[in-house]
């Protein structure tokens, strides 16, 4: 956790290309600009478990596809222009565990509910649930809004 002076640094956020991670990347900004803390805008990613049997077939444009969604998400959040306290990272690992993980080392993480992003690889649906019971930090589990606001 952040020093008594700054009780939120580090918030990260879970990027799966959903609009509802789309609005995590929001919520997550609005939090963070007061307290003066970082956004740590993840996507996760891992190759299928059947990945051995498709290693001649062209399936190395997985990760550099996430990576394509995370910038997306990004942009569709926030517009044009990132904030300079956002950091986007594409993690290789999966959704649920890798969160779990990071959550040792951060203030808050926040995540959209039900996210039903354009890649199954990034899918954060029952990750909400699985961070509420066992993330190392508080979690934000964001609804996606009835009609989507204007990039922040």
């Amino acid at each position: 956790m952040g020093s008594a002076g700054a009780p939120f640094q580090r918030i990260i956020v879970g990027v799966d290309g959903s609009q509802a991670s789309v609005e995590a990347l929001r919520q997550a900004q609005r939090l963070a600009v007061p307290l003066g803390a970082k956004v740590l805008a993840n996507a996760y990613w891992d190759y299928p478990q059947v990945y051995s049997g498709y290693l001649m077939m062209g399936i190395e444009g997985f990760e550099e596809r996430a990576g394509e969604i995370l910038e997306e998400t990004v942009r569709t959040a926030y517009g044009d222009e990132t904030p300079s306290n956002v950091v986007a990272a594409l993690v290789r690992g999966h959704p649920r565990d890798a969160l779990i993980e990071a959550s040792r080392d951060a203030d808050l993480v926040v995540v959209g509910r039900r996210g039903h992003g354009g890649f199954g690889g990034l899918l954060l649906g029952s990750v909400s649930s699985a961070l509420v019971a066992h993330a190392h930090c508080p979690v934000l589990v964001v609804h996606t809004p009835e009609s989507p606001p204007e990039p922040a």
